[in-house]
């Protein structure tokens, strides 16, 4: 998704510049704009970070607002409204089912149970999971919620999060343990997306249950914030495992990240 660092003059290219039609790009641009505010915003902070004039983003915002994807404050701000929760639903979905084959290589390659999450708001949600074909093996169910600072995918999506939002999401969901080794500290979790940065993989050691190790990696360039990983019982998912799977899943995310890419591709000629 765009960042609120796109260009100013991107909404307000020509249609025909790209086939598409203006009025659409516009208030997609707004929506991604909007979420990359935190949901919330002003028209005067829209004005600023996309370059539209005044007039042009009451119009849009008030027909965003028609059809429930907007709604207005009572302190005349607007926030992204519920009709997208449904859309969001669906797509997260949909995301699960393309990774299924990839999930699927995974397990095939590491034999461990292989996840895909994203993040939603402030928590961590399960979208796809293909099993191991151990006796012994991890399941977490699709659709499953569950705290960033406890889990291998949340430090993974996480990781190049600028550590002011990170403290701020903390702040809202709380450090409860889930075993004796969950990072209980916004500094002890600080630090260990620094470890994700410069190895490039994350780790829950126990964190989330006892005797359960996961890796994660974050899907690059993915249309929303996404990891995949996979997770087995801790004596399986060694030291020396870890330096085997990881590449895997490296490899792996890559190639999801391709096929993503594709898709949004086709899918906007």
């Amino acid at each position: 998704m765009p960042t609120s660092s796109a260009s100013t003059t991107d909404a307000a290219k020509p249609a025909a510049a790209s086939g598409g039609v203006q009025s659409l790009e516009r208030a997609f641009d707004l929506l991604e704009r909007m979420a990359d505010a935190g949901g919330e915003v002003g028209l005067s902070e829209l004005s600023a970070s996309s370059g539209l004039p005044l007039p042009t983003i009451h119009r849009l915002m008030r027909t965003l607002v028609a059809c429930g994807y907007v709604r207005q404050q009572p302190n005349r701000r607007y926030a992204l409204g519920p009709r997208l929760i449904r859309l969001g639903e669906s797509a997260s979905r949909l995301l699960g089912t393309w990774a299924r084959p990839y999930l699927a290589r995974l397990v095939e390659e590491t034999g461990e149970t292989a996840n895909m999450a994203l993040l939603d708001g402030d928590e961590i949600v399960y979208v796809a999971q293909v099993p191991s074909k151990h006796s012994m093996r991890m399941f977490t169910e699709v659709g499953r919620r569950v705290l960033p600072h406890s889990t291998g995918v949340g430090k993974a999506l996480l990781a190049h999060t600028p550590a002011e939002e990170v403290r701020a999401l903390l702040a809202r969901t709380g450090m409860p343990a889930a075993t004796e080794k969950t990072i209980t500290t916004p500094e002890g979790f600080l630090a260990a997306l620094e470890t994700v940065r410069v190895t490039g993989y994350a780790v829950d050691d126990n964190e989330q249950e006892i005797g359960v190790r996961c890796l994660a990696v974050p899907v690059p360039d993915s249309p929303t914030a996404a990891a995949i990983s996979i997770s087995g019982p801790a004596g399986r998912v060694t030291e020396a495992a870890t330096e085997k799977i990881v590449p895997i899943l490296q490899q792996v995310a890559r190639e999801l990240s391709t096929a993503l890419a594709n898709t949004a591709a086709n899918g906007a000629s």
